[in-house]
């Protein structure tokens, strides 16, 4: 017959490290305060030009990508033009510095190399924070971002059941021209 074990939370007043020790775990540092984001968020990529975009949480996903076309990497590989397009179809022309040159599995299974790029992620509220993404092509996708567990690393926890929980897609088009470019983000870890 299985064993049944009832448990009861019970309320800790000791710090997280001492009771990372007291449990034997790991201690990674002091926590940080995490916003809560939905399945699916808004996002502007200032620096490129680009607002906005509907962005998919995907934590199951290492690394984020973005849509692009028309990828032209310089004869010295250091950075590459291509086009997106925003959350309207309009057609935004970027150029980024190449970060590195990468083999990436998609969820069909399929590895390709693909060029990632560093650019800032700007949420409604005025969140911004410095992420990696490759340029890949996502038109069969539902949304042309997407954020993988990388870029939300550290700073996020997903409810599955919301979507854009942080604000709405107004609110990034009202500061995305002037306000969020020059609002200082944090620096990840």
């Amino acid at each position: 017959m299985p064993r049944t074990f009832k448990c009861i939370p019970e309320l800790v007043e000791s710090p997280s490290k001492e009771l990372a020790a007291a449990l034997g775990l790991p201690w990674k540092g002091a926590g940080m305060p995490r916003l809560v984001i939905g399945r699916r968020e808004w996002i502007s990529l200032p620096e490129l030009g680009v607002f906005p975009l509907n962005a998919k949480t995907d934590s199951g996903a290492r690394s984020s990508s973005i849509h692009a076309e028309n990828v032209i990497l310089s004869p010295d590989e250091k950075s590459v033009r291509f086009t997106t397009r925003n959350h309207y179809s309009e057609v935004i022309s970027c150029e980024a510095a190449v970060v590195r040159t990468a083999s990436v599995r998609s969820s069909s299974g399929v590895a390709k190399k693909r060029i990632f790029i560093r650019t800032t992620a700007v949420l409604p509220g005025g969140f911004s924070w410095s992420i990696m993404v490759s340029l890949a092509n996502r038109s069969e996708m539902r949304c042309p971002m997407l954020l993988g567990r990388r870029a939300l690393s550290g700073y996020f926890l997903i409810d599955p059941q919301g979507a854009h929980l942080l604000g709405p897609r107004r609110e990034l088009e009202n500061s995305s021209t002037t306000e969020s470019a020059a609002r200082p983000g944090l620096e990840p870890r």
